[in-house]
């Protein structure tokens, strides 16, 4: 049995890209600053207080080979004249990660990728204690999931902190699993805020140079205080180890979501019914815009929220339930913050004139891990 360390490496997809930038940049080594910032007695105390909060994730699954495509059918018949092979039967895989508990009664909280399609979890504790872990929810769209265990007795919870206050340039402490070898814990700081890396609609990563390798996902990022700030997901590397670019989702977003899945085992977001596009630079100098804004209604779905409210193929949203819409990914968020069935305020601009429309949305049904 081969025992894999799952991670997920967004880097891959712009592998060439990738490659190019960290190439020509010299600014991969940062941590020289973040050492600056180090408070005299170390992290010592701090890692003491949080670390019987984090735990470490095994999960089995089964894996079933990936049919044959045509091409490949076709060599099969010819060289075994019409025959084929035995293809191999399911196998199991075994994938590690990282998690924090945020309830005494023993809730934790940890990635989607991390337990997607698991047939057990076992949760081991910083004291070596191990227990079956049942999954509660996940959400595919934010990468989160949230899993219990019954350990008999109230456990060590940790407290988030406040996303949005969090600045760059900040100290950043992860503490998780990488590669399997256990507690492990590495500083840094936050290098940026809302960063989108092409991953889903609700890109909004705070970026860390603290070190972040496979079996990190779904360990905490803390900060100075103790608290936690984000969610450690996503790695941008050429090579699937740790170059200093790491990636987690924001604990104002983790806690929107751990609340719905401990309610729902689901999330329950608002849907509009619109393909959008960004504004374009012709188009905005025609209107007289100093650069494009807002979100151009590329085709409106039959029957959805937004035809029923009027939106039209080449409608501008301008604003979305009060929020200024200037880029894409302001309107999805918007939309998905609101609930099914509530009525929102949008303001379109349509053949120049600006038109505030209602709509009562509808639900977003989410896609399946």
């Amino acid at each position: 049995m081969t025992s894999t360390l799952k991670s997920r490496t967004v880097g891959r997809v712009t592998a060439a890209l990738l490659a190019a930038t960290i190439a020509s940049s010299g600014a991969l080594a940062i941590a020289p600053t973040a050492a600056l910032a180090v408070p005299a007695g170390g992290y010592a105390d701090l890692v003491a207080t949080v670390s019987p909060s984090v735990v470490f994730i095994e999960v089995t699954s089964k894996v079933t080979p990936a049919s044959a495509d045509n091409a490949q059918m076709e060599e099969f018949m010819r060289r075994f004249g019409g025959q084929m092979p035995q293809m191999p039967q399911e196998q199991a895989r075994q994938s590690l990660g990282s998690g924090f508990i945020i309830s005494s009664s023993g809730e934790i909280v940890t990635n989607n990728h991390v337990v997607a399609d698991a047939q057990t979890v076992k949760v081991k504790l910083s004291d070596g204690r191990t227990f079956d872990a049942k999954v509660l929810g996940t959400d595919p769209m934010t990468d989160l999931a949230l899993i219990k265990i019954d350990a008999g007795e109230a456990l060590p919870a940790i407290k988030f902190g406040d996303s949005s206050k969090i600045r760059v340039g900040d100290e950043a402490i992860a503490v998780g699993n990488p590669f399997g070898l256990g507690g492990t814990v590495t500083s840094g700081i936050i290098s940026a805020t809302s960063r989108d890396i092409n991953s889903g609609p609700y890109d909004n990563f705070i970026q860390t140079d603290a070190a972040i390798n496979r079996g990190n996902s779904g360990g905490p990022l803390f900060d100075a205080q103790g608290e936690v700030i984000g969610v450690n997901t996503a790695i941008f590397s050429p090579d699937g180890g740790s170059v200093g670019i790491g990636f987690a989702v924001p604990s104002n977003m983790v806690e929107k979501v751990v609340a719905g899945l401990e309610k729902n085992g689901k999330i329950d977001r608002g849907w509009l019914g619109v393909q959008i596009k960004p504004m374009s630079d012709e188009v905005a100098s025609a209107l007289g815009y100093d650069k494009p804004m807002g979100a151009v209604v590329q085709a409106v779905q039959p029957d959805s929220p937004a035809s029923k409210a009027g939106l039209k193929e080449g409608d501008i949203i301008l604003s979305f339930a009060g929020t200024q819409i200037k880029e894409l990914r302001d309107l999805t968020r918007s939309v998905a913050d609101k609930a099914p069935d509530s009525v929102e305020k949008v303001v379109v601009l349509r053949k120049g004139a600006k038109k505030t429309l209602e709509v009562t949305l509808g639900n977003l049904a989410a896609p399946k891990a």
